[in-house]
């Protein structure tokens, strides 16, 4: 395979902008790793009593991933996530004004890879989202399981990340003042494994508790559409039925998580590595869906919702599709 290497006189800007990009990827597939160790050196080392501290740290603060978490203004206005976002680059897109003394539950779709078009809108403050939408506070819900993990728990959380769990979720929409906004990728792990480029196959026909939970607290349904996600990233062929889909599966149920096989570019070459493609993503947030507060909503009104929301959700996407040259004949797939 020839190596197409980066030329020597790349600007400056677009250099950090490679940067920013790399700590990013690093952060997603190797900080919380790198975290558990640091934390087993200590804990074996002189300075075992810094690790010890730290625990007991822990166990108090356990409960703060679903209890809001703590985001720090400073970390989501760095710099470098505006390098980060000029680097593809992100574009957030509003469509409809969003009265901020309601609670809002985003649907964020599709899940991609790395998700890189959630984190730049709803984790750092580099697209806008306080601009576009003022009076909301947007929380980035994630696999609970991250939390576990020392020292890396508090940065993520540093950039507005909280759990995935139901009372992650209750406690951001039951704020009586509104203003909140949860944002959940609806497919998930299971998602990420049919992110191919050109894919438009979202699973979200099973997945109808993010539905119940915007019924029982009146948190109005806002679809959101990131045309891009999908192009950053080759995935190896895993069509379903073959032995690498059967075995990701069969992963995916064991570890909570899924493990695509993807790749793209590298930092200093363009022929292979981790990271992203530069192919701009639009983030588009569609208009909310009304929802009246149902305590004990029956399974017939849980699946009436559901389908309006699979009907907006289409509506979302087929309104602005030819925007980001997608042709006229492709839609999207539900599974």
């Amino acid at each position: 395979m020839k190596i197409e290497f980066a030329p020597l006189n790349i600007p400056l800007a677009r250099r950090l902008q490679t940067a920013a990009v790399f700590q990013w990827v690093f952060s997603f597939l190797l900080l919380a790793q790198c975290c558990c160790g640091v934390f087993i050196i200590l804990l074996l080392g002189n300075y075992w009593f810094l690790p010890v501290l730290y625990a007991l740290w822990l166990y108090i603060d356990w409960d703060t991933p679903q209890t809001g978490g703590r985001r720090s203004k400073w970390i989501r206005n760095w710099t470098v996530w505006r390098y980060f976002k000029d680097y593809f680059p992100i574009h957030l897109t509003k469509t409809s004004g969003l009265d901020p003394s309601h609670n809002y539950l985003f649907g964020f779709h599709p899940h991609g890879i790395l998700v890189a078009g959630a984190f730049a809108n709803f984790c750092t403050e580099s697209t806008g989202f306080k601009e576009l939408f003022p009076g909301l506070t947007p929380y980035l819900h994630i696999l609970p399981l991250w939390f576990g993990c020392p020292f890396f728990r508090d940065y993520v959380m540093s950039t507005g990340l909280v759990s995935a769990s139901k009372k992650s979720v209750s406690h951001v929409l039951n704020y009586g003042r509104g203003g909140n906004v949860a944002v959940i990728v609806i497919g998930g792990a299971e998602e990420s494994l049919d992110a191919h480029p050109g894919g438009l196959t979202l699973s979200i026909l099973k997945r109808k508790g993010f539905v119940k939970m915007a019924l029982k607290y009146g948190a109005h349904l806002v679809p959101v559409f990131s045309f891009g996600e999908n192009e950053l990233f080759k995935q190896v062929a895993n069509p379903r039925g073959s032995r690498l889909r059967t075995l990701q599966e069969k992963l995916q149920k064991i570890m909570g998580f899924a493990l695509p096989l993807f790749h793209a570019r590298g930092v200093f070459q363009y022929s292979f590595g981790l990271m992203p493609y530069r192919k701009p993503i639009h983030t588009v947030v569609g208009k909310p869906i009304p929802v009246r507060q149902n305590l004990n909503p029956t399974l017939e009104e849980i699946e009436q919702l559901h389908q309006t929301y699979l009907q907006e959700l289409r509506i979302l996407f087929d309104e602005h599709k030819q925007n980001y040259d997608i042709p006229d004949h492709e839609s999207l797939i539900f599974k």
